[in-house]
């Protein structure tokens, strides 16, 4: 992986970032990506209830969201972190028109992701500093 910020996005380097994937190997990988980038991992976890407990006790910065979690769309935890002003890159092999309106032009990004764009989106979107 390059430098952090070496891709074109914003340094994440000390973002704390609140990551919410249910399958293991990918939760790694994104771990993995965000810690080498320098950022302040919170998670993973891979539960809704889990996620909004973690929204709710946690300072971040922003968040990266599986849209499916075990079969429960996560949704309901994008919106507690619209709430307090995070901003959440959805991560997914879902298309758009797939997602609740609302969150169709939401910042999306396929899986499988490839760790120097994820990690210059999550810059971007940690300097925009707006939710989704």
């Amino acid at each position: 992986m390059s430098a952090p910020g070496a891709s074109g996005g914003a340094p994440i380097t000390g973002q704390r970032i609140l990551i919410v994937e249910d399958e293991y190997f990918i939760a790694a990988d994104l771990r993995r990506a965000l810690d080498q980038a320098g950022a302040t991992v919170v998670g993973p976890v891979g539960e809704v209830g889990a996620a909004l407990r973690l929204v709710e006790m946690e300072a971040l910065d922003m968040a990266l969201l599986d849209v499916n979690l075990a079969g429960e769309a996560s949704y309901s935890v994008a919106e507690a972190l619209e709430r307090r002003g995070v901003p959440v890159l959805f991560l997914t092999g879902y298309d758009a028109w797939s997602m609740p309106e609302r969150y169709r032009a939401a910042p999306r990004m396929a899986k499988p992701f490839v760790a120097d764009a994820l990690v210059a989106l999550a810059g971007d979107l940690v300097k925009r500093g707006h939710p989704s």
